[in-house]
């Protein structure tokens, strides 16, 4: 039928990957067509701080598990608010970290 619109797929948000003090950060956000249970809002994301190969800070959303972030070894929830709250959630625990 002619001025239907299909099923929205998802859409690329931001994307980075830069070298940042010790090590490295790289990240990826979408905005989805559906939330990721058990979230509520319409994006899927990886955000993640690396120094010589681990992971010293991380933020993502996955099916079952939800919005949490890594500090070290720790996991623990997270609030998402919207994008740009989150990346400077991100870059703070990334400072921090240094």
């Amino acid at each position: 039928m002619r001025g239907m619109i299909g099923p929205m797929k998802a859409v690329l948000v931001h994307q980075f990957k830069q070298v940042f003090g010790r090590g490295r950060i790289e990240g990826v956000i979408w905005q989805v067509p559906d939330a990721v249970p058990p979230t509520r809002h319409g994006y899927k994301y990886r955000l993640v701080y690396v120094v010589d190969g681990v992971r010293v800070v991380g933020y993502d959303n996955e099916r079952g598990k939800g919005d949490h972030r890594h500090i070290g070894r720790k996991e623990m929830s997270y609030r998402f608010v919207d994008v740009p709250t989150l990346l400077k959630d991100f870059l703070r625990d990334v400072e921090e970290a240094q």
